[in-house]
C-alpha cells in the first residue's frame, strides 16, 4: 500500500536531537522572524492590489485570512511543540499520515517558500527602482534592467529584473554564513519596518485628511466575487494570505531553537497577534485618508488587479493618484497627505525591510529541504552541513539560485497567489495531524496544548478550503499540476531510496561524528 510508511515519532525526536544543527535561537529570535514575514510583503507590495479587489472591504479582508491564521496558528503551536524539529508540517505529516502524504506536503512546501520568496524580490525591486533611483538618485534604470518579460500583460521592453536577482543572491549568501548572523541582521530591519509603520498609523489615523466616508461604499465588490475569479472580501482575503506565513516559517525553525517546548508557541501565537494589528490599523489608515475604491470595468466589476485593463486606466488622470494604482502604496498615501519626506523615508524602510521577508522565506525553503533529504527522499548531498558555518550549504545556494531566476523574471501578483495555494494546503495538513497525533500518541508531551481542540482543528480545515476555492482559477490550478509532477518524482526517485522504505532510520550525533543506522521494521511493499 502507497500509504503504509508511517515514520516512527519517537525516531524523528531522536534525530532531531543528534543532529548537528545548533540551538541558537531564542524565542524572542523566533517571534521577530515571524514578524519579518509577515509584515512586509501585504503592507508594502500587495495593499494596492487588495484594495482593488475588495475596496474598503479590505479592512475584512484581513480580519477573515487573520482568523484563519489564528485557529491554524494554534493547530502549528501545538505540533510544533510536541515534535520540535525541522521540517514543519512535512515532518508533522510524516508521524501521523506517512511518507506519501507528507511527501505531497513538503513539494507543497516547496512551491509556497520559493515562489514566495521570488515574489518578494520582485516587490522590494520595485521600491529600490522608484524610491531609491528615481527619487533619491534620479536615476531612471531602463525597463530591459527592471522588469521581467513574463509580466501579466507583458512588461515592454521587459527582459531581465536585474535587482530583483541581486537582492535573492545577497540574501541566500547570508543564510549560508550563518543561522544566527542572519538572525541578528533580521532583528534590525524588523525593528525599521515597525517603527516605520507605526509612524505611518500614527500620522494618517490622527490627519486631518482622514475621513469616514472614503469607507461608503464599503463593500463595493461584494463579499463574494465569485469563484475563480480572485475579487470581493473573499477573494482579497485568499490573495493577502500570502503575506501571513510567517508564523510558518517560525516552526521550520525548531531544531536549531533553544528550549523549542516554551519558545516556538511563543513565537508563533506572538508573531501573528503582533502583526494582525498592524495590518487592520495600516488598512485602515490608508483608506481613511485617500480612498480605497476599486477602479470598475463596464460590467460593474473592478478589473482584474495587475490586468492590462486596469493599467490603461491607472495611465489616465483621473486614476493616476488613486491608491490602487501605486507600486508605493504606504509611500504614495503619506506624500498625497502632505508628508512627502516622511513618505520617502518609508519608502527607504520598505526598501530595507523586504530583505527580511525573503531571509526568511529562504530559511524555511532550505530547512524543508533539509529535512527531506536527511529522510532520503532527496539526494543525500542537500543535507550536508558545512563544518565552519554549520548550514546546509548545498540546498541553501540551490534554493537562492532558484529562486533568484524566478525573481528575475516573473511577475509578484501571479507568484503571491501560486504560493498561497501551496500554503494552504499545508495549513490544512497541519490541522489534520494535530487531530490525529491527540488520538494516536496522548502519552507525548506537549508544551503547548489547543483548548477546544474539537472546533479549532475542523475550523482550520474548512477555513483553508474555503480561502483556496476563492483564489484565481489559475492560481487554483498550479497545486494539481505541481503535485503531480512531484508524484513522479516520488514515485521514480524518492520512494525507492527513502530510508523510512529501506527499513532504517538515520540518527547523526554532529557533523564530525558517525552516522547509527537504527533498524526498524520496514513495511511491507506494494
Amino acid at each position: 500500500m502507497i500509504l503504509d510508511r508511517v515514520k516512527p515519532l519517537d525516531a524523528i525526536i531522536a534525530a532531531a536531537e543528534k543532529k548537528s544543527l545548533k540551538r541558537t535561537l531564542s524565542g524572542f529570535q523566533l517571534m521577530l522572524f515571524g514578524i519579518g514575514c509577515i509584515i512586509g510583503t501585504g503592507i508594502f507590495v500587495l495593499t494596492a492590489a487588495g484594495a482593488q479587489k475588495a475596496g474598503p472591504g479590505l479592512m475584512l479582508s484581513f480580519v477573515i485570512a487573520g482568523s484563519v491564521c489564528v485557529v491554524a496558528a494554534l493547530c502549528y503551536a501545538e505540533i510544533a511543540s510536541t515534535v520540535p524539529v525541522s521540517g514543519s508540517a512535512y515532518t508533522y505529516t510524516y508521524a501521523t499520515m506517512g511518507e506519501f502524504l507528507a511527501w505531497t506536503v513538503g513539494w507543497g512546501l516547496v512551491l509556497e517558500y520559493a515562489v514566495a520568496g521570488a515574489a518578494v524580490s520582485v516587490g522590494w525591486s520595485g521600491y529600490f527602482v522608484g524610491t531609491i533611483l528615481n527619487e533619491f538618485m534620479g536615476v531612471h534604470l531602463p525597463a530591459y534592467l527592471s522588469a521581467g518579460p513574463l509580466a501579466l500583460g507583458g512588461a515592454e521592453g521587459g527582459f531581465i529584473n536585474l535587482p530583483a536577482l541581486v537582492i535573492a543572491l545577497l540574501i541566500t549568501s547570508l543564510l549560508v554564513i550563518g543561522t544566527s548572523e542572519s538572525a541578528t541582521v533580521n532583528a534590525v530591519l524588523v525593528a525599521i519596518k515597525v517603527a516605520a509603520l507605526t509612524a505611518f498609523i500614527g500620522l494618517t489615523l490622527t490627519s486631518a485628511y482622514f475621513d469616514l466616508d472614503r469607507f461608503n461604499p464599503f463593500l463595493p465588490a461584494g463579499i463574494f466575487g465569485g469563484l475563480g475569479t480572485g475579487l470581493g472580501v473573499v477573494g482579497a482575503a485568499a490573495t493577502i494570505f500570502f503575506a501571513y506565513v510567517g508564523f510558518d516559517a517560525v516552526s521550520t525553525a525548531a531544531e536549531e531553537t533553544k528550549n523549542p517546548q516554551r519558545n516556538v508557541p511563543f513565537g508563533i501565537v506572538g508573531s501573528l497577534l503582533v502583526c494582525t494589528v498592524f495590518y487592520v490599523l495600516v488598512a485602515a489608515g490608508a483608506i481613511g485618508t485617500i480612498g480605497g475604491q476599486p477602479i470598475m470595468g463596464p460590467d460593474g466589476i473592478p478589473f482584474p488587479a495587475g490586468s492590462e485593463e486596469l493599467a490603461r486606466q491607472c495611465a489616465m488622470p483621473e486614476y493616476g493618484e488613486a491608491l490602487v494604482c501605486s507600486n508605493e502604496a504606504l509611500a504614495h498615501v503619506l506624500r498625497q497627505i502632505g508628508f512627502s519626506g516622511i513618505g520617502n523615508a518609508l519608502g527607504i524602510a520598505a526598501f530595507l525591510a523586504l530583505p527580511s521577508v525573503i531571509l526568511v522565506l529562504l530559511f524555511a525553503q532550505t530547512r524543508i529541504f533539509f529535512v527531506m533529504s536527511r529522510d532520503g527522499l532527496l539526494p543525500e548531498v542537500l543535507s550536508r552541513v558545512h563544518p565552519k558555518w554549520h548550514t546546509p550549504h548545498v540546498v541553501t545556494i540551490a534554493t537562492g539560485i532558484v529562486v533568484a531566476v524566478a525573481a528575475a523574471f516573473f511577475p509578484v501578483g501571479q507568484l503571491a497567489d501560486i504560493a498561497n495555494a501551496g500554503t494552504l494546503y499545508a495549513f490544512m495538513m497541519v490541522a489534520v495531524a494535530v487531530m490525529l497525533l491527540r488520538k494516536q500518541r496522548p502519552d507525548v508531551p506537549r508544551g503547548f496544548t489547543v483548548s477546544g481542540l474539537w472546533f479549532i482543528g475542523p475550523a482550520t480545515v474548512f477555513g483553508t478550503i474555503f480561502l483556496f476555492i476563492n483564489l484565481p482559477t489559475a492560481a487554483m490550478l498550479v497545486l494539481p499540476i505541481w503535485t503531480v509532477i512531484g508524484l513522479v518524482v516520488y514515485l521514480g526517485y524518492s520512494r525507492s531510496r527513502s530510508h523510512l522504505g529501506l527499513g532504517i532510520v538515520e540518527v547523526v550525533d554532529d557533523v564530525a561524528g558517525e552516522e547509527t543506522m537504527v533498524p526498524i521494521h520496514p513495511p511491507k511493499e506494494d
